[in-house]
């Protein structure tokens, strides 16, 4: 496990954060639980359900305890320092080959001060963009890396994924497979 600091203050990337055995478990895991297929890509909604068009998260959503199958992740995260309490909500997205998603910060009023989002399957480029500033830090995240965000990476920066078939890193071209991103958080409510 390598942990890597970026020149963005509180973001943290922590390369074969899990092991292969532990990708495979956790996509077995993921595939055998409904997807939701009613925005672009499919997803998971464990613990509370985010409501994306009103950006809200309420008691009223709470879907009941991470399931088994999540809480040795969890608690590892926990465990290991990046939470200060056990994540209570977590978020499975599928990406597709040339889906992405857009630049923004994670609800603010919803969820906490940690944002931990660990890629299965294929790697990617994200990108962070200030907020005020017109600055871009660009990092390719291989499968089974986990990155945090606290702090000023959590709020001061917008987040992205573009939507493209492959990326480039360090002089090569990579083609993107099917990816699954599990992002944890805990939740304001």
């Amino acid at each position: 496990m390598e942990r890597t600091l970026s020149t963005i203050p509180g973001l943290s990337i922590i390369t074969d954060y899990i092991s292969t055995a532990q990708e495979s478990e956790l996509t077995r895991q993921i595939d055998t639980n409904p997807w939701i297929t009613s925005m672009k890509r499919r997803l998971q909604h464990y613990g509370y359900i985010y409501d994306y068009r009103r950006r809200t998260v309420d008691p009223s959503m709470y879907l009941g305890h991470l399931p088994q199958w999540l809480m040795p992740l969890a608690a590892q995260m926990h465990t290991e320092g990046y939470f200060p309490a056990m994540p209570d909500q977590c978020i499975v997205n599928e990406y597709e080959p040339g889906q992405g998603i857009s630049p923004h910060v994670d609800c603010e009023p919803c969820f906490g001060d940690v944002i931990a989002s660990l890629s299965l399957l294929s790697g990617c480029m994200m990108h962070f963009d200030h907020m005020r500033e017109s600055r871009r830090v660009s990092v390719y995240l291989t499968p089974r890396s986990l990155v945090v965000m606290t702090g000023e990476a959590r709020y001061g920066w917008k987040h992205s994924i573009p939507g493209r078939l492959t990326d480039k890193k360090e002089g090569g071209i990579v083609n993107r497979n099917p990816r699954h991103a599990v992002t944890c958080r805990t939740g304001v409510v």
